[in-house]
């Protein structure tokens, strides 16, 4: 299971089995194999983000415990892996460069219902609402979204309006920009 250990914390990289944010927990499977990880939502709001996509790719700090082994910390996360051509409807139109080139902004949560599969989001400073679709989520290994969660997200004009191509927690795409 141990893949490295800097500072007597053995780190593991995986794949998510599930998160359920309303449990308020989930699993993720190492790939060296062993017994599934223990992933609380605590752990992953310390990382800066509400919910985490099923088979999204992280590398998280462990420690074994009476109850199995758990995460301690998530030091990266990677959206899952998409199958070759499953483009999303709403952006077949646009030339992905321009979507790529869209500057990171910041943004709050207005709301987000993952049974209807979409939900909106206000840039700061701006008035108008972007939306967020549920695929948009999912290909930026998220999950689910909270009523005033912190965001910088990519947006375009598309066909619903203003539109999120690319959704980061705030913390994470903080790091994100400092690094790039």
């Amino acid at each position: 299971m141990k893949e490295a250990n800097i500072g007597e914390r053995p780190q593991v990289r995986g794949r998510v089995k599930w998160f359920d944010p309303v449990k308020g927990f989930g699993f993720v499977v190492a790939d060296e194999g062993g017994p599934d990880i223990l992933l609380h939502a605590n752990v992953l709001r310390n990382f800066g983000q509400s919910s985490v996509a099923d088979g999204a790719r992280v590398f998280v700090a462990v420690q074994e415990t009476d109850r199995g082994v758990q995460a301690t910390e998530v030091l990266r996360i990677d959206p899952p892996e998409l199958p070759e051509g499953a483009p999303l409807a709403d952006f077949d139109d646009i030339d992905p460069e321009v979507m790529r080139a869209a500057p990171l902004e910041p943004a709050r949560v207005k709301w987000f219902d993952k049974a209807k599969g979409f939900g909106f989001a206000n840039i700061f400073g701006k008035s108008e609402d972007v939306f967020i679709h549920i695929e948009v989520l999912r290909r930026s290994g998220l999950a689910d979204l909270q009523p005033g969660e912190a965001l910088a997200i990519r947006v375009i004009d598309g066909r619903r309006g203003r539109m999120a191509t690319e959704v980061n927690a705030w913390e994470t795409a903080l790091g994100v920009s400092r690094s790039s």
